[in-house]
């Protein structure tokens, strides 16, 4: 029986992928062998000895402390475009918010006042103010092309818009997902000077942080529009409100309200519902769900944000051995010395890294002896090593 913690209200249609009769899932556990969670703050957390891997219903994963649990040779898993659609619907919202003025046209109609006539002889005088733009032929640049960057992409391209994508770590994956009418821009700042509309789908890392700084913003064309539904410190925001001053930006669109933000006209701010539709929350605990099953029961390991991916079949009859190590030589040497030494057979092997982890899956023939398991436990950077039972 695996043991899972809730940290926050994960969809039931994730949950129902975690069978009751292996599974034992409440916010309040023992021991647990798994977290799924939404979230949370896990860095302030104490994260129990006995858990094994981390799993977050959504694609952002700096609410985990992943460079710890990576010490500890647990992986954390993420769920990869499973919310890229509700992401991909606001940024077009915001989009064609700022391109029409609908913000403070909306405002403006809130405040009317007097009968039917005064009211239309306000609104015609009025709506002289909120002349807008239309999105056709104008040219939007996309950084990121991940799942949701391309969504993004090709959405504006149906809709009439020139589109320049960057991203230097593209995968093939999503570079078929492209649709070829959007064309590459060779830098970041390549992008930014040709772009009227610019939106950032990247994660926050050390690289990325300040991404849009005062003098990208300065490379734009004046009056242009920065879109940010990816994280706040990405988008320098002293810099975007001195060029929305200027009038060098148009408007600023984000999905992180924040004091400096608040009330500036050429602000449109909203509250983090990036993720947030009943159909994403769903996708997000589904795929996390069975990317936690999979690790626990088969040792798979997809769409982990600190370890190798690593697919294996797991045939009937074998036990298998889940070890987690530094990525240094001789590793695969010294498991295969310490099988041997007990004539177990190895049938199957996979050996993965990614960056100073590595990860090895071994199947073999009989149960594996608590000795053996000790002897690998004891090779010198060795981070854990989990035994997979044999099922018909």
């Amino acid at each position: 029986m695996f043991k899972i913690q809730t940290l926050n209200n994960i969809s039931v249609h994730g949950l129902e992928r975690l069978p009751r009769d292996r599974y034992e899932v409440a916010s309040e556990i023992s021991n647990p062998d798994a977290v799924l969670v939404r979230s949370a703050d896990m860095h302030k957390m104490t994260i129990a000895p006995s858990i094994k891997a981390i799993g977050r219903a959504g694609a952002g994963t700096n609410n985990i402390p992943v460079a710890a649990m990576s010490k500890r040779g647990v992986p954390v898993f993420n769920a990869p475009g499973a919310n890229a659609n509700a992401v991909k619907e606001l940024v077009i919202a915001g989009m064609l918010l700022a391109a029409r003025n609908l913000a403070p046209a909306l405002d403006f109609v809130k405040k009317l006042d007097g009968d039917d006539k005064a009211m239309h002889e306000a609104v015609e005088n009025g709506k002289k103010k909120f002349v807008g733009f239309e999105l056709p032929g104008r040219t939007l640049g996309v950084i990121g092309l991940g799942a949701i960057g391309v969504k993004v992409a090709n959405a504006a391209l149906e809709l009439g818009m020139n589109v320049y994508g960057f991203d230097p770590a593209m995968t093939v994956q999503n570079a078929w997902q492209l649709n070829s009418g959007v064309k590459q821009a060779l830098s970041v700042d390549d992008l930014v000077s040709k772009s009227q509309l610019i939106s950032v789908h990247v994660p926050l890392l050390d690289a990325t942080r300040g991404l849009i700084n005062a003098d990208r913003i300065k490379l734009m064309k004046k009056g242009g529009v920065v879109l940010n539904f990816s994280r706040d410190a990405i988008v320098d925001e002293d810099a975007v409100i001195e060029a929305l001053a200027s009038g060098h930006l148009q408007q600023y669109v984000c999905d992180f309200p924040s004091p400096k933000l608040k009330g500036n006209p050429k602000v449109i701010a909203t509250p983090h519902l990036g993720a947030s539709t009943g159909e994403a929350e769903d996708n997000c605990a589904v795929m996390v769900a069975d990317q936690l099953r999979e690790f626990l029961e088969t040792g798979t390991i997809r769409n982990s944000v600190n370890f190798p991916e690593a697919q294996l079949p797991l045939l009937p009859g074998k036990t298998r051995l889940c070890i987690v190590n530094e990525n240094v030589p001789n590793m695969v040497g010294q498991i295969s010395t310490a099988l041997a030494k007990r004539q177990l057979n190895i049938a199957d092997l996979l050996n993965k890294s990614r960056g100073d982890l590595a990860y090895t899956l071994v199947d073999i023939d009989q149960a594996a002896p608590a000795e053996v398991i000790q002897e690998i436990c004891a090779i010198q950077g060795v981070l854990q090593v989990r035994v997979i039972a044999a099922r018909d």
